[in-house]
């Protein structure tokens, strides 16, 4: 069948595929559509929805047609209660947003700084070396994934997702989110997207306190009294319930926490590089004879291999037509990450390689060995950069065969602040060269063409998740009642899409009235 895929013909195809007449089916929309570049030529599998009058006929002659039901969420308000939101990436967003249809009294604090702000201060870092240890790609308005690929992709499957997706459409971001299988709103998209989102709730009358940083609470007759350090001067904020939603970088939060006594346990995570390569390769990898074709977007990729030493190795948040970018926070320390604009149009496709580190290689058994275990990492990857947060990156086969590089190939570092050539062997610990070495390997043997004389990599990628979890019980309180660790800060969640299902879930339990205590 060859109908061309297009609004107009949507009706076409499913008739031709159903054997249906056109006119029976109204509200003809595509839900998902995916590509199969598993053939020398690329298809396209598409999912639509349609309104038909006599559904039980239809589904009786038609197995590959199943009735949707669309999710109803149903607000249950509860208005007595004082919420503050510490932290504005998606899980404190999603969580403040849902109680602010309900016109709960929330505020949100953020130690960074709203979109507007935040973009001037990362371009300085950017395009000058000036880090803002306060605002920056770690902190500000949206968390970390504001400057990223803006993937909404997730390993979880939860009723509450589209209705996250349609939120964001709601509030600007492109509609083929709605239907493609790995959708991405890009970082430029995402800007716009949270102020929209920001604005409405400032509407309904959620407080904003931006440049606000979380540093003490206090518990007194079930109330809780938020402290926090806004433009230097001490502010205490009443809360009935407090929400932790502080991100994966705030390891002064996280310290202040344990020393509170709030209940926390080690974490395994991962830890790597960023490998870049030519986003035109890729293609021609991926998508093989259609590498040319106008209706495919630049080429993703996916990998994930078992080391001899029974290590996880594999790629995370890979950006097609992105840029290597530094995500650290603290002063004399580097760390990149990745980072594409909706239209992917950049020259270099890049994603983190990664290592799996399990507990029993942190130092010690204290909650919170993980963070020195990055924060060691990150300070000799600053000083191998010549301590101005250039980049240490070295081509692939130099680092393979443990020498320094001198030269760049075709690939060319995205990353802007400047690189210095530098052997990463000398970056790692023993065990993540072998098994990092071994998977890179592995993955070429997977995806012939991965690794050729131009790749490169860029070190160090350590924040790909929390090495910490925050306890809580089965209605998100941690052993403190009325405080809800959440998203990916916490230990539960793992990008966009499943933080912001945190959120949600956690405001749910918040506007429950049943609930009976805490861990």
């Amino acid at each position: 069948m060859k109908v061309a895929l297009g609004k107009n013909n949507y009706a076409k195809i499913l008739s031709q595929v159903l054997n249906m007449r056109e006119k029976e089916m109204k509200n003809v929309r595509l839900v998902k559509q995916s590509v199969d570049a598993r053939r020398q030529r690329v298809h396209l599998i598409c999912s639509f929805e349609f309104e038909v009058d006599d559904e039980e006929t239809v589904l009786r002659q038609h197995q590959q047609v199943q009735r949707v039901k669309p999710y109803q969420y149903e607000y249950l308000p509860r208005n007595d209660h004082k919420v503050v939101v510490v932290g504005s990436g998606p899980a404190g967003i999603f969580c403040a947003y849902v109680l602010s249809q309900v016109g709960q009294a929330v505020t949100v604090i953020e130690r960074g700084q709203p979109v507007e702000q935040r973009v001037k201060d990362v371009d300085a870092l950017l395009k000058c070396g000036q880090l803002n240890s306060q605002s920056n790609i770690a902190f500000g308005e949206g968390g970390a994934g504001t400057f990223s690929d803006g993937k909404l992709t997730t390993g979880i499957k939860n009723k509450r997702l589209q209705y996250i997706l349609e939120t964001f459409v709601k509030h600007g971001a492109p509609q083929d989110i709605l239907y493609l299988s790995k959708p991405h709103i890009g970082t430029d998209y995402l800007r716009r997207v949270l102020i929209n989102m920001r604005q409405e709730m400032e509407l309904k009358g959620v407080k904003f306190l931006f440049d606000t940083q979380f540093v003490d609470f206090e518990i007194k007759d079930d109330k809780k009294y938020v402290k926090a350090i806004h433009q230097q001067k001490e502010v205490l904020i009443e809360a009935d319930d407090l929400v932790l939603a502080i991100g994966h970088s705030a390891r002064d939060t996280y310290e202040m926490l344990y020393n509170k006594g709030l209940l926390m346990e080690q974490k395994a995570f991962a830890v790597g590089v960023r490998i870049e390569q030519s986003q035109e390769s890729i293609n021609r990898i991926q998508y093989k004879d259609s590498a040319t074709s106008p209706y495919l977007k630049a080429a993703p990729y996916k990998l994930a291999v078992t080391t001899k030493e029974k290590r996880g190795v594999y790629t995370f948040c890979m950006c097609p037509g992105g840029y290597v970018v530094p995500s650290m926070h603290e002063e004399k320390t580097l760390c990149v990450n990745g980072m594409s604009y909706y239209a992917r149009d950049g020259v270099n496709a890049n994603s983190a390689i990664l290592v799996n580190v399990k507990t029993e290689d942190f130092e010690s058994e204290h909650p919170l060995a993980g963070i020195a275990f990055q924060r060691q990492l990150e300070k000799a990857a600053f000083e191998m950069g010549g301590h101005n947060y250039c980049a240490p990156v070295q081509l692939v086969q130099d680092y393979l065969e443990n020498r320094i590089s001198t030269q760049l190939g075709t690939v060319k570092p995205s990353y802007q602040i400047g690189y210095v050539f530098s052997n990463l062997n000398l970056l790692f610990p023993d065990f993540i060269n072998r098994n990092l070495k071994e998977g890179l390997i592995l993955m070429n043997q997977k995806m012939p063409g991965f690794i050729d004389e131009n790749t490169l990599i860029t070190g160090v990628e350590a924040r790909s998740s929390a090495p910490v979890r925050l306890l809580r019980n089965e209605y998100y309180e941690s052993c403190f009642a009325g405080i809800y660790p959440i998203g990916e800060g916490a230990g539960y969640a793992g990008g966009i899409m499943s933080a912001a299902v945190d959120g949600i879930m956690c405001a749910e339990m918040i506007l429950r009235e049943d609930k009976n205590g805490s861990c």
